[in-house]
């Protein structure tokens, strides 16, 4: 079959007769207009993607209910985040591609039962556009919910200090991406900027193909970069390409004709009859609700999370005055100096970081436990935060609740299960400024006694934010 035949497949060009017109007018909006008959082939094309695309769209996984409704929903932005990232899982909670395979299965078994119920049918062209109306609105929903919390830049977060006082080699390729896009809010605004404007046009049929042009590139981008940095959501991102393709391809064979062959091309103008006033007012009251809670309330709320500080991190305080990171000049067990070693099985801290928020991180000779959680998650409970410590092995991570009358710190370990410090009760005083001492009992009865002297550290990153490019720095 030539090119150029391929090209006039009907479900791509819609030829119609109405009376008193052109019999070669392609598209109209009457509902007197007569559509040409599919090719077989085409029909059986169609019934296979129209039920794939509707598994992969709708959320028929009862897990998806469980997760998005079991706790209540209050249109937070944890709730919508969740709601808008569905995706099925059959094989296991981890989105694998195995899913996939098992859905083109089902709907290869549907098309086979509807081939054969379904042989008198001549086209599909008012439920061809209704899947593509489908796919649309599953793809924006998708681009929104990361849109915003990049445009807020609220996904990639800051860098903290324990993370700029962390080795390169103790980061997981993952971790080391996210805080290099997290050191360029601005940048990771524009992204998300551009996630937004996609998602918006594609709410309008009339400028979708535009809309997949921008969701290509960029979304392919997302696809190259979790493999290339070890990222969670491949799956997730090459399944919004493949609904960005099977937007395109609508208008392709018009695009080639234009620019390839050079040969009069036409828009298709075909819309179902929307005249009745059910269909008129209902499909407007939905598109209206649809705009109302993922880009107004949605982004309201991701504003709101990135003047709270964000979710990435705990918004419990920390102890007044700490932040920062300091050097442990003393460290005794039971009234016995150790000094700082190499040995893996010394138990001498070398570093702690106090983060402004209730979190302390130590560096020693032992290696914390690597905590995966490379997709994203927004965590709604700020104890149970774990972007901090996620992807890395360099410090071991602490919450604690500061009782600032009886000068004490119960420490939490957060990525330091079964260790002896898992749980530490510490006395603290500060008998100036840049000095914490630290006293307690560990798990094996030892008396602690540690000084912290806080380090005047200047950050490469900070230092030229202040200064500009063209002006020196000064470390």
């Amino acid at each position: 079959m030539a090119i150029t035949e391929f090209l006039e497949a009907p479900h791509r060009k819609t030829i119609l007769s109405v009376p008193g017109r052109d019999s070669n007018t392609i598209g109209s909006e009457s509902p007197l207009a007569v559509v040409r008959p599919w090719k077989e082939y085409e029909k059986i094309l169609f019934r296979f993607f129209f039920l794939y695309f509707v598994l992969q769209a709708v959320p028929l996984d009862w897990k998806y209910y469980r997760d998005v409704f079991g706790s209540g929903f209050a249109f937070s932005l944890h709730d919508i985040f969740y709601m808008a990232r569905y995706i099925p899982r059959i094989v296991a909670d981890v989105p694998v591609f195995a899913d996939w395979a098992i859905l083109a299965a089902i709907a290869l078994a549907g098309t086979a039962v509807w081939t054969f119920a379904d042989r008198s049918r001549t086209e599909y062209t008012t439920l061809y556009y209704a899947l593509r109306v489908l796919v649309r609105y599953r793809l924006a929903v998708a681009l929104l919910a990361y849109g915003f919390i990049k445009f807020f830049p609220l996904q990639m977060a800051y860098p903290s200090i324990s993370h700029l006082n962390t080795a390169y080699g103790d980061l997981e390729a993952w971790k080391i991406f996210s805080i290099s896009t997290g050191i360029v809010p601005g940048y990771q605004s524009f992204l998300g900027l551009v996630e937004i404007g996609a998602a918006l046009l594609l709410l309008n049929r009339k400028t979708a193909t535009i809309a997949t042009f921008i969701i290509l590139p960029f979304t392919g981008n997302v696809v190259m970069s979790n493999l290339a940095y070890e990222g969670g959501e491949y799956v997730y991102s090459l399944l919004l390409v493949t609904f960005a393709l099977f937007l395109l391809v609508f208008d392709i064979n018009r695009i080639l004709r234009l620019t390839s062959f050079e040969r009069t091309t036409q828009p298709n103008r075909y819309k179902p009859d929307f005249a009745a006033p059910g269909w008129k007012y209902g499909r407007l009251a939905l598109k209206a609700s649809f705009v109302f809670v993922f880009v107004f309330v949605y982004g309201y709320q991701a504003y709101a999370a990135s003047t709270d500080g964000g979710y990435q991190y705990s918004n419990v305080p920390g102890l007044q005055g700490a932040a920062g990171l300091y050097t442990v000049t003393e460290f005794r067990i039971n009234d016995t100096a150790l000094p700082y070693t190499t040995d893996d099985e010394e138990p001498r801290w070398r570093d702690v970081v106090f983060e402004s928020w209730a979190t302390l991180s130590i560096r020693s000779n032992r290696q914390a436990s690597v905590v995966e959680a490379n997709t994203e998650e927004i965590i709604a409970d700020p104890a149970e935060r774990n972007y901090e410590y996620t992807g890395s092995a360099g410090r071991r991570y602490f919450s604690y609740t500061a009782d600032t009358t009886a000068h004490t710190l119960l420490l939490t370990g957060k990525n330091v299960p079964g260790e002896e410090e898992a749980s530490l009760l510490l006395h603290y005083t500060r008998p100036d400024a840049e000095t914490i001492v630290l006293r307690g009992v560990n798990a094996d009865n030892d008396s602690l006694h540690i000084v912290l002297n806080r380090v005047n550290k200047k950050y490469l990153l900070q230092e030229a934010a202040k200064g500009g490019r063209r002006q020196g720095l000064k470390l």
